[in-house]
C-alpha cells in the first residue's frame, strides 16, 4: 500500500507544481523518498492520468462525473448529443411501460 500511495502522492506533487506526469519523474520522486517503485507501475499511472487536468478532477470529486446536463448537452456535442438527449426520455418511458405491465400477473405481494 505505500508503493502505491507513494506513487500517487508522486502524481499530485507533479500535477500541483505543473510538471507534465511521467514515469520517469514518479520513479525520480518516490526514489527520492526512499521507496522503490516498479517501473512498470509508474508508467501505467502515467498513462492513466496522461492528457487530464489532475487539478481538475481533484475540484470535481463530488461532482458526479455522469452524463452531462441535458442543458449543456447541445453546446457540447451539437446536434448529435441534443437527438440522444431527446432519446433518453423515451428510453425511461419504455422502461416504465415494462414495470407496469409486470404487476399484471396475476398474483399480488400481499394476496
Amino acid at each position: 500500500a505505500t508503493v502505491e500511495l507513494a506513487a500517487t502522492y508522486a502524481a499530485l506533487i507533479l500535477a500541483d507544481d505543473g510538471i507534465e506526469i511521467t514515469s520517469d519523474k514518479i520513479v525520480s520522486l518516490t526514489s527520492a523518498a526512499d521507496i522503490e517503485v516498479e517501473p512498470i507501475w509508474a508508467t501505467l499511472l502515467a498513462k492513466a492520468l496522461e492528457g487530464k487536468d489532475v487539478r481538475e478532477l481533484l475540484l470535481n470529486v463530488g461532482a458526479g462525473g455522469g452524463a452531462p446536463a441535458v442543458g449543456a448537452a447541445p453546446a457540447v456535442g451539437g446536434a448529435a448529443a441534443a437527438a440522444a438527449a431527446e432519446e433518453a426520455p423515451k428510453e425511461e418511458e419504455k422502461k416504465e411501460e415494462k414495470e407496469e405491465s409486470d404487476d399484471d400477473m396475476g398474483f399480488g405481494l400481499f394476496d
